[in-house]
């Protein structure tokens, strides 16, 4: 990588973004065709001083929250933070094979559960919120509104980054505030994958996720009642239970429940798939190979 790319690409950036772009006047005699830098550390928040040096490459350390704060005011395109984030970590001697952990298999006994659950949605998830493993009731509730089209389903990463989330969830607001809330409490006990998916959302995701990480001074609740917008059943109230499942890693069983009649009605009345309760139905990726199941 060349030398300095991160600074590199923070200066690229600002003298490529006219004024008008970020609500400033183009005025007279300007030296920079973009921004100044005085007007791009104001619109983040940060000092000059701190901006030369971080474009200047003596400060190669910056906070996930100054550089979301930056993405924000450079009016960073998605696929711009991600490139932001991995130069980040590049410019610190990072790689993505150092940053993947190897996933944990799942006890063939949780596996077994799962199975029983059916046709309840249901799943496994993992400090940092990644889905680990899941019912096909969970499947039909959740891959229709593109919580898992990624490779590795993450609901905070759903919520912050794919627009599709906002849709989904009726109550966006307090659903971001329960995710950041989750994630802020595991990476405070010391989970190394949670605290990086704090600093990539810091900057993929901006101040939305920033501000909410930040301000996290609670527990998250285990238990409670989310809205969904299903492109199928419609309005469906689910109530969730949260149960911490014997181990150090820490992952959690979580199923919805209907929380109405009128869910229960929706749910009722859906033609579940024959092989509906069956092992092969259960997404994985938590097998001993660490791939999907």
């Amino acid at each position: 990588m060349p030398d300095n790319a991160l600074g590199g690409f923070l200066r690229a950036r600002r003298e490529a973004i006219a004024p008008s772009e970020v609500g400033l006047p183009a005025g007279a005699r300007r030296r920079t065709p973009g921004l100044r830098r005085s007007e791009l550390a104001s619109l983040a928040g940060i000092s000059v001083e701190y901006l030369t040096r971080l474009e200047r490459g003596r400060d190669r350390h910056p906070s996930g929250q100054v550089l979301g704060a930056l993405a924000d005011a450079l009016r960073l395109s998605p696929e711009e933070r991600v490139h932001l984030h991995r130069l980040l970590k590049a410019d610190n001697g990072e790689t993505c094979a150092q940053s993947t952990r190897p996933m944990q298999p799942l006890r063939p006994t949780v596996r077994t559960l799962l199975d029983r659950l059916e046709s309840t949605p249901a799943l496994v998830v993992d400090p940092q919120g990644d889905v680990l493993a899941c019912t096909v009731g969970f499947r039909w509730l959740a891959a229709p509104v593109g919580l898992l089209d990624a490779d590795q389903p993450n609901l905070t990463r759903f919520v912050f980054t794919d627009t599709r989330s906002r849709a989904a969830f009726p109550d966006w607001e307090q659903v971001a505030d329960q995710r950041a809330a989750a994630l802020r409490a595991s990476a405070d006990l010391g989970s190394h994958p949670a605290a990086a998916l704090a600093e990539e959302l810091s900057i993929t995701a901006g101040t939305e996720f920033g501000r909410r990480f930040a301000a996290s001074a609670v527990l998250p609740t285990w238990t409670g009642v989310e809205r969904w917008e299903h492109p199928t059943a419609g309005a469906l109230r689910l109530a969730y239970e949260s149960l911490l499942l014997p181990g150090a890693e820490e992952y959690r069983l979580v199923a919805y429940l209907p929380g109405d009649a009128d869910t229960s009605k929706a749910l009722a009345a859906l033609n579940w798939p024959a092989e509906s309760g069956s092992r092969s139905t259960v997404r994985s990726v938590a097998t001993s190979e660490g791939s999907w199941a």
